[in-house]
């Protein structure tokens, strides 16, 4: 079962560690609304993740092609999602007065809005699923084949990504603190938008 765990652990990380568009967006969160809402912004992501890893141990093998036919139309509304949102954070750097800036910057109401928003946008992913599919294909049958295995592979997942998204949302929050300034935090909402809006764009390209 500690193999398991760690495999989890391991899975989670690989998924979790490369910062595409929505580890751009827990991190400019955290910077312009603070930490709480960061790390509630990055669980999203951690729960789906862990959603996902429970799918592949149960169903992966099976539901993996009929995810990958789906696989285009759900990168195309999940980028188009993060596109509307880092457009949201342009638009809202520029409405108010630098002075009123921060109350602008609120892309999301309350942390429980930023968690239920971004476990939505990583879910309809299907890329993560197919993902853990793969590698519990290719993982040796002896290693995950009862349900304390699968528990300890699923916690193992999900606990890793939930750290990742945690420590990122500090590092957002280490920059907002930084830039504390109205005009800093403006400009840094700006560039974190159109990082947001670029990665999304090379998403749907990419379908």
């Amino acid at each position: 079962m500690t193999g398991a765990f760690l495999a989890g652990c391991l899975a989670g990380l690989a998924v979790a560690v490369p910062v595409g568009a929505v580890g751009t967006l827990i991190i400019l969160t955290a910077a312009s609304r603070g930490w709480r809402m960061g790390a509630a912004a990055g669980l999203g992501t951690a729960t789906a993740d862990g959603l996902y890893a429970g799918i592949a141990v149960l169903f992966g093998s099976a539901i993996a092609p009929a995810l990958a036919q789906v696989a285009v139309p759900l990168r195309w509304g999940s980028a188009v999602v993060l596109a509307l949102l880092g457009a949201m954070m342009i638009h809202g750097a520029f409405r108010r007065q630098p002075t009123e800036n921060k109350r602008s910057l609120r892309t999301f109401a309350t942390p429980v809005s930023a968690y239920v928003t971004v476990l939505g946008i990583t879910v309809v992913n299907p890329t993560t699923v197919i993902y853990f599919a793969a590698l519990i294909v290719g993982s040796p049958s002896d290693q995950i084949d009862d349900a304390a295995t699968r528990l300890a592979f699923v916690a193992g997942v999900g606990l890793a990504s939930a750290a990742w998204q945690v420590l990122l949302a500090g590092g957002g929050s280490v920059l907002g603190r930084v830039l504390s300034g109205p005009s800093a935090r403006r400009w840094t909402t700006v560039v974190g938008g159109c990082a947001v809006v670029l990665l999304a764009v090379r998403s749907m390209v990419g379908t």
